[in-house]
């Protein structure tokens, strides 16, 4: 009896082993998206404003596409526009294969949408075996200033064979989900200093606390 007992105890070890193992070897994805809304108050004319948001963001995403359309009005609106979530192929003969290919959907790539924006910039930062960041920003004029709408949408790896050099790689440079906020926040830095503007964060998720692109000791997410 004790002998099989003792036969039962080691395969259980050794199951609970693999298990463990196998969890630690399987390479996980997982999709994070953020987005972060400012008030920017500044008399600063806007082609100053959109040239120091776009060097900001250049700081830290690369392959950047722009486009500065002609406002609407001459007059800016009473209220300023605010972005919206769009998937950029639903609607092509892509989206399926794309849908097939990222588990339900459930990774696909997104960006923002900014219907009436006087700048829009798209960009992506990928990482090879780590991260893939597709970042979106918008600026939209309005009476008083302008909002700064921005959206990121992080996918990034763990686990694998390779997590431990991407857990040294994440101790030099940053996790995945610091650099996110620091492209975020190297934006606003940039139209701070270049404009002196007033600058307050109006809506965001995860939620940001503090104003750290102006503190010496910076702070992120919500934390």
């Amino acid at each position: 009896m004790w002998r099989k007992v003792a036969v039962l105890g080691a395969a259980s070890l050794l199951l609970g082993g693999c298990g463990s193992m196998n969890s630690a070897l399987a390479t996980k994805k997982q999709s994070i998206e953020y987005y972060r809304i400012f008030d920017v108050r500044t008399a600063t004319n806007r082609s100053k404003v959109i040239s120091a948001a776009s060097s900001g963001l250049s700081q830290n995403v690369g392959g950047i596409s722009e486009a500065r359309p002609i406002p609407k009005s001459s007059k800016p609106p009473e209220e300023p526009g605010r972005f919206r979530v769009v998937d950029p192929l639903e609607g092509t003969p892509f989206a399926g294969l794309a849908k097939m290919n990222s588990g339900a959907g459930s990774l696909r790539l997104k960006k923002a949408q900014c219907d009436d924006a006087i700048w829009t910039a798209f960009g992506t930062k990928p990482v090879s075996g780590s991260m893939n960041l597709m970042f979106s920003a918008c600026l939209f004029e309005y009476k008083d200033g302008y909002h700064l709408d921005m959206y990121a949408n992080l996918i990034k790896e763990e686990g694998g064979l390779m997590q431990i050099s991407r857990s040294m790689s994440n101790a030099i440079v940053g996790t995945p989900e610091e650099w996110t906020e620091k492209a975020f926040l190297d934006v606003v830095r940039k139209v701070y200093k270049e404009t002196n503007a007033e600058i307050k964060f109006v809506d965001g998720y995860p939620e940001m606390s503090g104003t750290p692109w102006l503190d010496s000791r910076e702070t992120f997410g919500a934390k």
